[in-house]
């Protein structure tokens, strides 16, 4: 240990900048639970991004490299891509790998990136979270199987064979609005034992599952919040984290005031919360992505591309959205 620190003071004295980058990738290597090449999600403020989509509804990849470069700069903690926000059920193969590989060559080992591979067909999912991990994804994002209406035993039996098939950490994803299937407390506690799978995002508003989550799954085990309105109450709780909407429009604040939340500045990070809670609520008065695409093609961050059967804001809907911008 002597003869560490003496080490450390010689790169001090004499070369600053090695210095720095040798402590940045000695706590990487302390914090990680994987190798240096993966960065597993840590929580905080965790974007669904928007897929940008030009006029004609072809993938604007330079609006996404631009988007991806704005959220490194603005301190988001992870990047989640092709999921419900980012129109993930309407994008084909090809598109998604090209996706995938644009947010790789851009932020590997900078924030995780989380790819949503969820559908119905277990060996489809499974395919898709193969192809993530090949082209370099840290985690997947999985939803439970939607309309088919699984009992909780076939949702053990589901997202247990994606994570023995694939050596890919995942984060399961439960929204019984969308998909017709609440899971349950005791499975996701079953869930959390497996060493693949590393986290819940949780939307089905319901704040009272932060404690008997945190009581009843691993240690470590990652508890997200899929409600925007909810975010800063769900870490407040014992939560790690928001996989937000809203950090689409405002990444540097929701990563301030959930970063503020997790170490307990509750009264500062609730009045970031209150000058957020306008957007929170109004990205949701039309179906998700439509009103976020909406705002953000307002700021002039990306084109007005929208896929059926998703459709643009309605006019009355726009005004309001733009009020609250202004």
């Amino acid at each position: 240990m002597k003869l560490y620190n003496i080490f450390l003071l010689f790169l001090y004295h004499n070369y600053t900048n090695a210095f720095t980058n040798f402590i940045k990738k000695t706590s990487n290597l302390v914090n990680s639970k994987t190798s240096i090449l993966n960065m597993l999600p840590v929580g905080g403020s965790n974007v669904a991004l928007v897929t940008p989509m030009k006029e004609n509804n072809e993938i604007d990849y330079e609006a996404l490299i631009r988007l991806l470069k704005w959220h490194e700069n603005e301190q988001t903690d992870g990047i989640v891509i092709l999921g419900t926000t980012g129109e993930g059920s309407t994008i084909n193969f090809n598109e998604r790998s090209k996706i995938i590989e644009t947010t790789v060559n851009l932020l590997k080992n900078k924030i995780p990136i989380i790819v949503g591979t969820g559908g119905v067909d277990t060996n489809k999912v499974i395919e898709l979270t193969k192809n993530a991990k090949e082209l370099g994804a840290d985690a997947s994002l999985i939803i439970t199987p939607y309309y088919v209406k699984p009992p909780q035993r076939a949702l053990i039996t589901h997202f247990t064979n994606i994570a023995d098939s694939v050596d890919l950490p995942m984060i399961l994803y439960n929204c019984p609005g969308r998909t017709g299937i609440d899971m349950s407390t005791e499975t996701i506690s079953r869930l959390s034992l497996h060493p693949n799978i590393i986290g819940v995002k949780d939307a089905s508003g319901e704040l009272s599952r932060v404690k008997s989550l945190r009581e009843q799954c691993q240690e470590n085990f990652l508890l997200y919040s899929g409600e925007d309105s909810q975010g800063c109450d769900f870490v407040s709780m014992g939560g790690d984290g928001v996989i937000s909407v809203t950090a689409n429009i405002y990444p540097l604040m929701e990563h301030c005031m959930l970063k503020l939340a997790k170490e307990g500045n509750y009264d500062l990070a609730m009045k970031i919360n209150s000058k957020l809670m306008p957007m929170h609520n109004n990205l949701f008065i039309e179906s998700n992505p439509i009103p976020v695409k909406r705002v953000l093609h307002i700021l002039g961050k990306i084109n007005s591309g929208i896929r059926p059967p998703l459709t643009h804001l309605s006019p009355v809907n726009y005004i309001k959205l733009k009020n609250i911008l202004n």
